[in-house]
């Protein structure tokens, strides 16, 4: 069941962004932190420290890839923050897939 909701989550935050992309950077990056919020609030703890920390991380990584994602399509090309995004989106994929990873390991 927590599977699944991650998934669900996962793909309004994807849509959500994708959704935004189509308006302005700033439009994009307040409905990637909307998103994030619901998805967050709308989780139900379980009490395992550890598993409530990948949960809650998972979302607001998927934020920070998004608005990084935003950036990028809206032309960012600062020197430095350009790097960055293409970054942030590398770093925070792969710890997604790690978190997600661990959930599984550990019975999520």
């Amino acid at each position: 069941m927590l599977k699944s909701a991650l998934i669900s989550i996962t793909l309004v935050l994807s849509m959500g962004v994708a959704a935004a992309q189509s308006g302005s950077a700033t439009d994009a990056y307040m409905s990637a932190m909307q998103k994030m919020n619901e998805a967050m609030n709308s989780m139900q703890p379980t009490g395992d420290i550890g598993m409530d920390f990948a949960m809650m991380m998972i979302p607001h990584h998927q934020a920070a890839v998004d608005m990084a994602e935003a950036y990028l399509s809206h032309g960012g090309a600062d020197p430095q923050l350009k790097p960055m995004a293409e970054a942030i989106i590398e770093s925070q994929k792969r710890e997604i897939a790690e978190m997600n990873a661990w959930m599984q390991k550990h019975g999520m």
